[in-house]
């Protein structure tokens, strides 16, 4: 059994869940899914807190699909007993496997990291930069899909960005 997070956690990952699905959806540009979503990888498999999957690699999606390929997309939120996997192990096995942007949310500290690969061959992540409340993040898979990042910490951010996602 896995560790119970602390509600920083759990909230951030609804409310930027929330966000990342609401768009694909209405994009129409791929699947979201939120931590029990196992993604194999050769040297380890995951459950990372969310993930995105171009329509590409969608595709042969079934409701009884267990095993998920890499995804485009990740995202880790920062636990104490996970901070230091999702910044080592976790992080080399994305870039080699090619999750081309990789996103790690720090919810004490309200921060989120961008990471991408400059090319799909790439086996090592370009950090793109650090950004906290009052500032605005793009994601490199999803050019359209830019958010204020205090909408993953906020409740009433995130109502507001979900109705300008929604326009």
């Amino acid at each position: 059994m896995h560790s119970p997070v602390k509600r920083g956690h759990f909230k951030a990952s609804g409310r930027l869940f929330k966000l990342l699905d609401t768009f694909s959806v209405i994009k129409k540009v791929g699947e979201v899914a939120a931590e029990k979503a196992l993604i194999t990888l050769t040297r380890n498999d995951y459950e990372p807190d969310l993930c995105f999957w171009s329509n590409e690699k969608a595709v042969g999606f079934t409701d009884e699909t267990m095993l998920h390929p890499a995804p485009d997309f990740v995202v880790e939120i920062l636990s104490p007993s996970t901070k230091k996997h999702d910044r080592t192990t976790k992080f080399e096995d994305y870039a080699l496997h090619g999750i081309r942007e990789y996103w790690i949310i720090d919810p004490d500290k309200q921060t989120v990291e961008q990471f991408a690969l400059l090319v799909p061959t790439d086996k090592s992540y370009l950090p793109y930069g650090k950004f906290m409340p009052g500032d605005d993040i793009k994601s490199i898979v999803l050019p359209e899909f830019e958010i204020p990042v205090a909408a993953i910490f906020n409740e009433k951010a995130n109502f507001e960005a979900l109705k300008k996602l929604m326009e």
